[in-house]
């Protein structure tokens, strides 16, 4: 029996990417999707074309939950004002960069609310190399990620943001017990890694310990993205 016979049902560990120009795009992707996707991510990419729009519109109205990818870094008086301009949209993920000052920032801003604060680690597009050259600390990459993400889950971070290779790693830290790991960076098998460089499946990625992976371009530029979200949705209903 075909996929389209017997299309696996929605999942919540699936987080569709709309990096779309602007809201008509990304609503008219979702209502391709229908009830396949049940979560979707919203990044800065298209804020300025109507993103909060689009949020509160899958939201309020399909029912979606939604992952606001803004990735916060300034002030701690600056942050706690505006997560806490996020949390009356009543969405669900909202990442914030993983210093701690920041973190206990936006925590505060959230107070009261369901708004879950994500904080990233190290971005999955970055390399060794890149950390060099913004002067980042030497280390190895995944031991980087790791420490960000303790320090984070001490700041009061709901979960984390890192790549599939260092989820194992962090599911195993102490800090971690009841606490989300999300990844980007996830490609299924023969998606091209695009400018990710720690990419995994979206079935490694879930048994290395993430509770939600997040997938752009392999369904938003599909030429098919029902079918490309429903293999993704087979894939991961194994695991």
């Amino acid at each position: 029996m075909t996929l389209a016979q017997n299309p696996p049902r929605a999942d919540d560990r699936l987080i569709v990417a709309l990096d779309l120009p602007d809201v008509l795009q990304g609503l008219e992707l979702a209502r391709k999707l229908g009830d396949t996707v049940s979560f979707y991510k919203i990044g800065l990419g298209m804020l300025t074309g109507g993103g909060l729009a689009l949020a509160n519109e899958l939201k309020g109205e399909l029912g979606k939950r939604i992952f606001l990818d803004m990735k916060f870094f300034d002030i701690p008086a600056t942050v706690e004002a505006a997560v806490r301009g996020v949390a009356q949209f009543n969405l669900d993920f909202l990442t914030v960069h993983g210093d701690p000052n920041v973190v206990r920032a936006a925590r505060d801003g959230a107070a009261g609310s369901g708004l879950s604060i994500l904080a990233v680690t190290i971005l999955t597009a970055l390399d060794r190399a890149d950390l060099d050259a913004a002067l980042i600390k030497p280390g190895e990459m995944a031991d980087l990620v790791v420490e960000r993400a303790a320090l984070a889950f001490e700041a009061g971070a709901d979960g984390v943001i890192a790549s599939p290779h260092e989820a194992a790693r962090i599911r195993a830290l102490p800090q971690a017990a009841g606490k989300l790991i999300v990844t980007p960076g996830v490609r299924p098998l023969g998606s091209a890694a695009n400018d990710q460089k720690r990419i995994a499946t979206p079935a490694e990625a879930l048994r290395f310990g993430a509770d939600h992976i997040v997938v752009g371009r392999p369904v938003n530029a599909a030429s098919d993205p029902l079918a490309a979200a429903r293999a993704i949705l087979a894939e991961i209903s194994a695991v």
